[in-house]
């Protein structure tokens, strides 16, 4: 009798069709955390939120014109939130953009009216002058590595004493003389501060171009190699700078991306007003700030999105008019301001805490 016994053949038994074998490190996460993972959703959904408590609170915010209000508010505060939002995802921020709008009106104002030429001539200036600022903020952060909050202070101071000294002795007054009858006037104001109709209301042109500067910047950020520096250089500079990218480029261009927005609502303001005061501008920056944090950005850089900004400007807008349509005293703004902030904060933490667990 043989001892031998033949091993028979080991069954196994195929996957069910459409089943995918995985193990902890390939298992995909649920949609609702990567969703959550997404800067710009938890502001939506507090945006959605507001909007919907301001109208049952405040009924006049369901008429068109009202909405039209919400936005225009909207989108003053949001063209500069979206650059000071690149600012912060890059790794720095800016405390200078409130004053730096205002430096930038004054500038195209006085340069018209006193040297008697043409608003296209002051516009230009101030551009100039725009972006000179925000150049000489990226540089001073990039050559001296001292941090942005002391340098763009020290800007902040400058330009705010610049701003009234600088119009008393010009002007003999505080505020700028009044452009509207200078060349140029009427082409510049239907640039920078028309309207346009939908089904009978007015909305202001600064709402379309907060949107497509929200879509373009967007794009930059998840399509272009520069948005992959932006994310790298606010995340880790020194080590973006050894795979090859170009820091100081991008850290100067950015604070110069914060000066182009100040000219633009600087010269919406203009354009809108024929003078300027002087003394404005003060306190804009921290809002802009606060949009950003709002829309998902970190303080500490290289998270955020574009999308976010948008949606945090929105809930300022429908907060700041929601409260005067509601007819509540309208010094609870900042309050408002302040729950929101926190709140955002808040969120904006666990939200990353959520979308990184296992």
């Amino acid at each position: 009798m043989s001892m031998t016994q033949h091993a028979e053949p080991a069954v196994t038994t195929p996957p069910a069709p459409g089943r995918k074998e995985s193990d902890g490190r390939t298992a995909q996460r649920p949609l609702a955390l990567r969703l959550l993972a997404r800067p710009e959703v938890g502001v939506f959904l507090g945006a959605a939120a507001v909007y919907v408590f301001f109208l049952i609170a405040a009924p006049p915010v369901r008429d068109g014109s009202s909405m039209a209000t919400v936005l225009y508010q909207a989108s003053t505060l949001g063209i500069m939130t979206l650059p000071v939002a690149l600012l912060m995802i890059g790794g720095e921020f800016d405390l200078s953009s409130g004053v730096a709008v205002l430096t930038s009106a004054l500038t195209a104002s006085m340069t018209t009216y006193q040297l008697t030429l043409n608003v296209w001539m002051g516009v230009i200036v101030a551009l100039i002058v725009s972006l000179a600022v925000g150049f000489f903020n990226g540089w001073m952060v990039v050559k001296t590595g001292l941090p942005s909050f002391l340098v763009t202070l020290g800007t902040f101071l400058i330009l705010q004493g610049a701003n009234l000294a600088v119009t008393k002795l010009v002007t003999t007054n505080v505020a700028t003389d009044d452009i509207s009858d200078m060349d140029g006037f009427g082409q510049a104001k239907k640039i920078f501060a028309s309207s346009f109709d939908i089904g009978g209301v007015q909305v202001k042109i600064t709402v379309f171009y907060w949107l497509v500067f929200a879509a373009l910047a967007t794009w930059v950020l998840l399509r272009t190699k520069y948005g992959n520096w932006i994310f790298a250089v606010g995340g880790n500079k020194e080590s973006a700078r050894a795979v090859g990218v170009p820091v100081t480029f991008t850290k100067i261009s950015l604070f110069m991306l914060v000066g182009l927005g100040a000219w633009f609502v600087g010269m919406h303001q203009l354009f809108t007003f024929n003078t300027v005061q002087s003394g404005e501008g003060v306190g804009q920056e921290l809002i802009y700030i606060a949009g950003a944090v709002i829309g998902g950005c970190l303080l500490t850089g290289g998270y955020g999105s574009a999308i976010g900004p948008v949606f945090g400007a929105f809930m300022f807008g429908m907060v700041n008019q929601g409260i005067v349509f509601a007819g509540w005293n309208p010094d609870w703004f900042k309050a408002f301001l302040g729950v929101m902030l926190l709140g955002a904060v808040l969120i904006n933490l666990w939200v990353r805490q959520s979308a990184t667990r296992r």
